[in-house]
């Protein structure tokens, strides 16, 4: 989906093509919302908390698109992996969830990672913003920020509301506020360029879906590390389609990155076995 987003995000306004992600989306979250019994899975008392979930993910993928329309492939996703850990931080701030010295450190390390990777950006990227650093760069970083406040909105909604859900009202939310943008600055696209548009929002309503289900045989610490394996997906992709070579300091980078996120993952997930002996035993910490 990446890969498709970059190449018609170079011709396309961003708008349009989050606009083609989340509309032909729905077709894919319209079929998991049949298997689990239908529409009346999407019943809710809370749509205020759907709404700001929805207005987090809608600036995040607009924020994650414009970086993948200027960086390289391998940059735009490696950039991303920020996520996490800025989620991290803001749980402890948000939800007040205890974080202990080991979680914080990793979070500073994957900070020195990220530094790495923005190094060699130099003219890639597209103009500097403020003289600090190149929009792209920017723009995958913001996108990672949204992102986080998308996660910790979802973590206060997850006691009340299905995932399936959550991701029906994200994917309708940003088909309408996308296509706000269509009247002021739509492009016809070519016969193939409507295909690549297409396929984005069903490749992506796909593996939404598909991700869902997941769940329902693994837990989340399970299946978190293995987001990561989207880089290698992204390497592979950025050279075959794009001839992109990243530099050595973006995988060096990356490489911090990636690590520090297993580290958090891991540890919640040794925490999450603390917990759980400790109110078997009567305990709890």
């Amino acid at each position: 989906m990446s890969a498709l987003v970059k190449y018609a995000g170079q011709d396309y306004p961003i708008g349009q093509v989050v606009f083609a992600r989340n509309f032909f989306a729905l077709l894919p979250v319209l079929l998991l919302i049949r298997w689990n019994g239908g529409f009346g899975v999407l019943k809710t008392s809370r749509p205020g908390a759907h709404l700001l979930r929805s207005l987090a993910g809608f600036s995040a993928m607009v924020c994650s698109f414009g970086a993948l329309s200027l960086l390289p492939l391998a940059d735009a996703t490696a950039l991303a992996f920020l996520a996490p850990l800025i989620t991290t931080g803001l749980a402890a701030v948000l939800l007040g969830e205890k974080v202990r010295i080991y979680r914080w450190s990793a979070v500073v390390v994957g900070f020195g990672g990220v530094l790495l990777m923005i190094q060699p950006q130099g003219s890639q990227g597209g103009a500097v913003v403020l003289g600090i650093l190149p929009l792209g760069v920017m723009l995958a970083l913001a996108g990672a920020v949204f992102s986080s406040f998308a996660q910790i909105s979802i973590r206060r909604m997850v006691g009340t509301e299905s995932s399936i859900t959550i991701v029906f009202y994200f994917t309708l939310t940003c088909t309408v506020f996308s296509g706000l943008s269509l009247p002021f600055s739509f492009v016809m696209p070519t016969a193939i360029d409507a295909a690549a548009l297409i396929a984005t929002g069903l490749v992506g309503g796909l593996a939404q879906v598909i991700l869902t289900t997941s769940y329902r045989y693994a837990p989340a610490s399970t299946l978190a590390p293995f987001d990561y394996t989207a880089l290698l997906w992204a390497l592979v992709i950025g050279y075959v389609a794009f001839g992109e070579i990243p530099d050595p300091l973006v995988l060096a980078g990356s490489a911090v990155v990636i690590g520090s996120g297993l580290f958090i993952i891991l540890r919640e997930r040794q925490l999450g076995l603390e917990r759980a002996r400790a109110r078997r035993a009567g305990s709890p910490i």
